[in-house]
């Protein structure tokens, strides 16, 4: 869909900008310098034109707020964005529904910003993820009998394997986060000495 950013970069863009931003906001270039430090562009789809279309798309949306342009001694004047409630609202919803989907990607941007939760959220998100995952799991290895069908090439009933052994350790890794997460490990928003 045209003019839509994916929830992918909306979040990572949303929580860049939530967590690192402070009161005076942070400039796009600063955005995707950040994101680009990450790494981003090797564990998801995002590059860095689709971060910036995302900085104006969300701005036209009201989730960033855009400060008037500052002057840059180094070049052309630079714009601040900041979150905006309804910016911090979508972007919680962004990141539980990253926590709960099977789709590796999202849920990459999604434990980059977990602590910004309550631990026992995050748990919980996970818990239901990981059950996700291994339904579908599940549901992979019921079709395999019905694969293939006449005239289905031969090596689908191996990609099914593929998938559903990317689904097995998908879960395998969501199970020990889980873990260690219940173990302590980490800080989350609700913890007394974040």
């Amino acid at each position: 869909m045209a003019g839509v950013t994916a929830p992918t970069v909306r979040l990572l863009v949303l929580g860049m900008v939530h967590t690192r931003a402070g009161r005076d906001g942070m400039h796009g270039y600063a955005i995707h310098k950040e994101l680009m430090s990450w790494r981003v562009d090797t564990w998801t789809a995002v590059k860095p034109p689709s971060i910036y279309h995302a900085v104006k798309q969300l701005t036209r949306e009201g989730l960033l707020r855009a400060a008037e342009p500052a002057h840059s001694p180094r070049g052309p004047s630079r714009v601040s964005y900041a979150i905006t409630e309804a910016g911090v609202d979508e972007f919680h919803r962004l990141l539980r529904s990253a926590l709960v989907s099977p789709d590796i990607e999202e849920l990459g941007a999604g434990i980059a910003f977990m602590r910004c939760l309550p631990r026992s959220t995050v748990a919980d998100l996970l818990r239901s993820q990981l059950q996700t995952t291994r339904d579908i799991g599940e549901q992979l290895q019921d079709m395999k009998s019905l694969w293939p069908e006449p005239g289905e090439p031969p090596h689908a009933a191996h990609l099914l394997d593929l998938w559903r052994g990317s689904f097995a350790a998908h879960a395998i890794w969501t199970a020990a986060m889980v873990d260690r997460i219940a173990a302590g490990e980490f800080d989350f928003a609700d913890d007394a000495d974040r």
